[in-house]
């Protein structure tokens, strides 16, 4: 049974931080907040501690993690052949929700970065996390803290039901900011390449890197054969329900009204304004905020996928949202927790009606 510590976000009770830290240093399995989601770590240079992440979560070994740092020297200690144009840029990024793929050092295991000679390495922006790391002093392989294939976590009862027999402490930091995981760049040749899109948007990576190659996996249409970065193979933040993409608003309407006048319970994901437009009849309608501030609604977005768990809708449907700042790293996350499975008119839903 894991210990929970309550931590205060804004200031750690340093006493509780090292109760953590000596967990990491004896090899065992911390759960944690950052500004992102939550995240469940280990000492990133301890094979046998690396190996217990993979096993609480059940995920694939290819499945890579990222190594998290608390300072830059902590960089140099785990990637090398950095280019000249991220050492410039860290101090305008660090810390906060970017991650590179790098070259990894000799010492980063195997089981690290599921046997590819890069690392993935960031240094988050949470007083909790960064205290952790500093604390610990090693830096902390962590992938986010949920079981493979669910949605990840951005407050501690999203984990403690799940996780609290397969890890030994979960820190209670509160609300995660962000909502969604850090973007990820593969730096290791020019121009960048976007591997998946997160809070640090497209735009501004450009204004910084220039080009940026967006792939399709950044895109959320299609998964990996490799995967070099968390998020790029596998099925991911699915909710144990089925859930749709609407193609438009106007399905999404259609499909409501279908299911109320056939006595059909559906889960509505959408925004506060679409949520005025829906006459809801038999849907249960969970608003993820405003239209107007994308940063809301993918601070709510994994929330709302464990609502739809509890509902008592046979399925879900979301609203496609612009693919624009966050918008892409939204539109990323719901097209693998949908699966990619789209609703473009009524009928693709009459198996459930």
């Amino acid at each position: 049974m894991a210990n929970i510590l309550k931590i205060n976000p804004v200031m750690p009770q340093q006493r509780l931080i090292k109760v953590a830290a000596m967990t990491i240093k004896r090899g065992g399995t911390v759960i944690f907040p950052t500004e992102t989601v939550y995240g469940l770590g280990a000492n990133a240079y301890n094979s046998e501690a690396v190996l217990k992440v993979f096993k609480a979560k059940g995920r694939p070994a290819d499945n890579p993690l990222i190594v998290h740092i608390a300072d830059l020297h902590q960089l140099y200690d785990v990637a090398v052949d950095v280019p000249q144009v991220i050492k410039s840029k860290l101090h305008i990024v660090w810390p906060g929700p970017l991650t590179f793929v790098l070259k990894k050092k000799e010492n980063i295991p195997y089981e690290v970065t599921g046997g590819l000679d890069t690392v993935a390495v960031r240094m988050p922006a949470h007083p909790i996390a960064l205290s952790l790391i500093k604390a610990s002093g090693v830096p902390i392989a962590a992938p986010s803290a949920n079981r493979a294939t669910r949605p990840s976590p951005t407050k501690a009862e999203h984990i403690i039901k799940e996780m609290k027999d397969r890890v030994d402490v979960i820190i209670d930091g509160g609300k995660t900011f962000f909502g969604v995981e850090s973007t990820i760049i593969d730096a290791t040749h020019r121009p960048f390449t976007l591997l998946r899109p997160g809070p640090f948007t497209l735009e501004e990576l450009r204004k910084m890197f220039g080009k940026i190659v967006i792939s399709d996996y950044a895109k959320g249409k299609r998964e990996a054969k490799v995967a070099v970065a968390p998020g790029m193979k596998y099925r991911h933040y699915a909710p144990n329900k089925p859930l749709f993409l609407a193609n438009s608003r106007k399905v999404l309407k259609k499909v409501v009204e279908y299911c109320s006048k056939k006595g059909v319970g559906v889960a509505v994901i959408c925004s506060d304004e679409m949520k005025n437009e829906i006459k809801h009849g038999s849907a249960e309608v969970f608003s993820l905020g405003s239209e107007k501030n994308l940063y809301e609604i993918a601070s709510n977005l994994f929330d709302s996928f464990l609502k739809i768990e509890m509902s008592e809708a046979k399925f879900g449907i979301i609203q496609p949202f612009p693919q624009k700042g966050i918008g892409l790293a939204i539109m990323n996350r719901i097209r693998k927790a949908t699966g990619f499975s789209y609703i473009s008119n009524v009928s693709d839903i009459k198996t459930y009606c």
